[in-house]
């Protein structure tokens, strides 16, 4: 692992690093954020995950987290969304290939040499985390668009791994939306029955969550008819699963949406971490 830079935030510091992936085959960015608890103790961690096109970068300088961070002691990580670099297949369009991993492991050629974001996420980067910084091997999950796609299946996947969950205007369900479709299709092939493991909506009418949820979803959003959040919805009631699902009156699909909230889901997180 290498640094790439470190600065001074909320009296912790954000940092962001570099590191060969054997899961992904090439070279892979992250960003962690550790607040200022972590110089005299291990501190929980909150992985936040981005959505289509974004690196680990948007979020880190867009979404706000570390005031609320610091305010309660998490460490923040920001993976990046997908394998990178000139060996790294891709695609013209912005919702395939490098910038849109989807946080699956692909099966299907030419994206199954890199295209193993699920294994990053879960094993290699979680185990990175945990050796080279100072957290406790305790983890919440949250996420945006994709990212939250991303959280809520990886989170219902391995309930053991995680003890928060939520998400923002998460992709809800995939496999009956033009952003999925095309995606899952693609990485995983035209059998949709491999699909399942990657929509929240159906992965919580099978199996829910052993805790809370926290959605978000603006209401004003450009691309609800993407997301479709009234698919989770209606899964949640159907599953009489606990948590709390909330419409924002007038927010679209931006980081001005996510710094809106994002003090919300810290204090989620740090509730059910600390």
């Amino acid at each position: 692992m290498e640094t790439v830079s470190e600065n001074r935030s909320f009296d912790g510091v954000q940092g962001v690093y570099t590191h060969d992936s054997d899961a992904c085959g090439c070279a892979m960015t992250f960003a962690v954020y550790l607040p200022p608890q972590a110089r005299t103790e291990k501190v929980p961690v909150l992985w936040y995950l981005s959505g289509l096109t974004c690196t680990h970068e948007n979020a880190m300088t867009k979404a706000g987290l570390q005031e609320h961070a610091a305010q309660y002691g998490l460490a923040v990580v920001y993976p990046d969304t997908s394998p990178r670099g000139a060996g790294v297949e891709d695609d013209e369009a912005y919702d395939l290939g490098q910038g849109a991993g989807f946080y699956l492991n692909a099966t299907r050629n030419p994206w199954r040499p890199h295209f193993q974001m699920y294994d990053y996420i879960t094993r290699e980067l979680r185990d990175l985390v945990v050796q080279k910084f100072p957290v406790l091997d305790r983890h919440g999950i949250t996420g945006h668009s994709m990212g939250g796609h991303g959280a809520l299946t990886i989170a219902m996947r391995n309930p053991d791994m995680y003890d928060s969950l939520s998400a923002f205007a998460p992709i809800a369900n995939p496999t009956q939306s033009d952003w999925g479709k095309k995606q899952l299709s693609a990485y995983l092939g035209d059998d949709e029955s491999t699909w399942c493991d990657h929509d929240s909506t159906l992965l919580l009418a099978e199996r829910g969550w052993k805790g809370e949820l926290l959605i978000d979803q603006g209401g004003s959003d450009q691309f609800l008819d993407l997301l479709k959040p009234e698919a989770l919805a209606e899964a949640m009631i159907a599953h009489r699963q606990a948590g709390v699902f909330r419409m924002q009156e007038g927010y679209d699909h931006s980081y001005f949406f996510v710094n809106s909230f994002a003090g919300d889901h810290v204090a989620w997180h740090a509730e059910r971490l600390l």
